[in-house]
């Protein structure tokens, strides 16, 4: 009985405990899953709130961000040509390596500036287009030097207060006319639309890339910042397409397979120098079957030498190194004549494929996206165009204009990207164009020539202004979906950017720039007033801004707009949706008051 008692006696124990255990945990539970509830329902509040306004009812909407006004003071007007992230005063704190203090530096949030950018003093309205192509205002860009060292090879010349540009250039004294003559004579594909988008490394003052324009070839003119010459700021001023860039230690900021042409007029590149990275760089940006244009030293050294400073048997040597270093990128010398020399990059894969990991330069590995470019150091390597792509090849794509429309192979290679999406999106801002011109009736006169799409997907925006006298740059983000190449596979042009640095040009650079839902994407990397004062910085006195929003953001924007001096009116968009506004805002002209001078 003694045992028996025993075990009744540890079993009653043991079932006391375990009913008591059992309530426990059930509670337990029950908190748990209402800690859990509590917080998923904060959790999606917050981080909500930042990207665009949370439903709340179906009546109410998160009431819209407001920001009180703050008006911001001028710069110096040391500032009146102030580039933040390739700024001259900073090239001390860098390298000269392969001159990459030249590159992207831009200043930490500590020295970043809070002040509104002034014109030189004098500054007016620049001239319209089409007549800014050949003159501009002595007084918008000051600058004495390059008259006077660049006056003699007809660059510009000095004509009372104004720059007037001849069209004249290193290797071109004729007239760069003449000299795009010869170039169309050895590239017929210049004539009949098959090549459309270029890109002139060290453009001077981009007069190659003013005369293509009438030939319906649109150029990228690259040149870095300097102290004294101001090529791409002369470029800008004149109405065409250029920005700050240099090649150096980092890729262009340019998708793979892109360009179908580049060029190098007595460019001052040292193309056989580091393993020929420099030339690396121009095959990743050119599509299969693109050309590459070189004129200037080592070309016609036989008849040229003399006034080159070096001896005939060192231009030779130095021509014959370009020429085994494109072979050994699978280009091909296809023209050369007088100066002018052209080598086409392989149309297939045929070349590639006969190269063993013996060669050099090697294979670039898949470690690596090509189309990646965004800071990404340049690599002694050949990138291969990828064979799931068959259209990529000059040859197979369509013609000028007809590929404008037409939605590219490239865009299955984009995050939810295809043909209808693409029609689509073609369509929609047609009619956000019409409307956007009623309510802006500068839009399509020559009161806008300079254009920026400052977050473009599939460049729509651009397309739809095509009939207009306009050029867009068109920028895609470095953080968002990589869809540049299926801008350039159009017909149009761009760069990757990131919005939270300051943009590669000088300021009063852009007559209009255009925004679709930047903060609404961004808001929650990129403040808001410095996004802003980078706008005002790069647009130009009198000059125009379009900005399309979540509502949430309107009355914040228009705020902080009103203490950067510009003018902006509200506006429904063309549907009448609530959710989303349009801010058309114009910057006023305005000069430094005496004592900021």
């Amino acid at each position: 009985m003694k045992n028996k008692d025993t075990k009744s006696s540890a079993y009653h124990d043991t079932s006391s405990r375990i009913i008591p255990m059992t309530i426990m945990l059930i509670v337990l539970c029950g908190f748990s899953f209402y800690l859990g509830g509590i917080y998923f329902s904060e959790k999606n509040r917050f981080f909500k709130q930042d990207v665009a306004p949370a439903i709340l009812h179906k009546k109410s909407v998160l009431a819209p961000l407001r920001i009180e006004s703050v008006e911001f003071p001028e710069c110096s007007s040391d500032y009146q040509d102030y580039t933040p992230c390739t700024d001259p005063k900073r090239w001390k704190k860098y390298g000269n390596y392969r001159l990459s203090f030249m590159e992207r530096h831009c200043p930490p949030m500590v020295e970043r500036k809070e002040c509104l950018v002034p014109p030189p003093a004098g500054y007016k309205v620049p001239i319209r287009w089409p007549k800014s192509r050949d003159q501009c205002w002595y007084r918008n860009v000051p600058y004495d030097w390059i008259n006077n060292q660049k006056s003699n090879q007809h660059w510009l010349r000095k004509e009372g207060e104004k720059f007037i540009f001849p069209g004249g250039g290193t290797m071109f004294p004729n007239g760069v006319g003449a000299y795009v003559d010869l170039m169309q004579d050895l590239i017929p594909g210049m004539k009949n639309g098959t090549i459309r988008t270029a890109i002139d490394t060290g453009c001077g003052v981009a007069s190659w890339g003013g005369d293509l324009l009438d030939r319906g070839i649109l150029t990228v003119s690259l040149a870095p910042r300097d102290n004294h010459e101001a090529q791409v700021q002369f470029a800008l001023e004149r109405g065409i397409p250029a920005i700050l860039g240099i090649i150096s230690t980092q890729r262009l900021p340019f998708p793979s397979n892109s360009f179908d042409m580049a060029h190098c007029s007595r460019c001052l590149i040292p193309w056989t120098e580091f393993d020929g990275i420099y030339l690396l760089e121009i095959h990743r940006i050119l599509r299969p079957g693109g050309f590459w244009v070189l004129s200037g030293p080592p070309v016609n050294y036989e008849n040229r030498w003399r006034g080159w400073n070096t001896t005939v048997e060192e231009q030779k040597a130095n021509f014959d190194k370009i020429k085994k270093l494109l072979t050994s990128m699978c280009f091909k010398l296809y023209q050369i004549k007088d100066d002018i020399a052209v080598w086409q990059k392989s149309v297939d894969n045929s070349c590639y494929d006969q190269l063993n990991p013996s060669s050099f330069p090697p294979k670039c590995d898949d470690s690596m996206d090509p189309d990646s470019a965004w800071y990404i150091p340049l690599r002694t390597c050949l990138n291969v165009p990828s064979q799931k792509l068959k259209k990529l090849a000059l040859k197979s794509a369509p013609r000028w204009p007809k590929r404008l429309h037409m939605a590219p192979e490239r865009i299955a290679v984009v995050p939810g990207g295809n043909s209808g999406g693409f029609k689509h999106d073609d369509s929609k801002w047609k009619v956000r164009v019409k409307h956007y011109k009623t309510l802006l009736p500068a839009l399509g006169s020559d009161k806008i020539r300079n254009v920026m799409d400052m977050n473009t997907l599939y460049g729509g925006f651009a397309a739809a202004l095509i009939s207009y006298p306009v050029w867009v740059m068109n920028v895609v983000s470095s953080y968002g979906p990589n869809s540049l190449g299926v801008v350039y596979d159009r017909g149009l042009i761009g760069t990757y950017h990131d919005w939270c640095e300051a943009f590669s040009t000088y300021p009063r650079t852009y007559d209009l720039l255009h925004f679709d839902g930047l903060f609404t994407a961004e808001s929650h990397r990129c403040e808001m007033k410095y996004v802003l004062l980078e706008m005002d910085r790069i647009l130009r006195p009198n000059g125009y801004v379009i900005i399309r929003e979540s509502n949430y953001f309107v009355e914040a924007i228009a705020s902080i707009a009103k203490g950067i001096r510009w003018d902006c009116q509200k506006h429904d968009t063309e549907y009448n949706v609530e959710k989303e506004k349009l801010l058309i805002c114009q910057k006023k002209l305005w000069y430094a008051k005496q004592g900021q001078r």
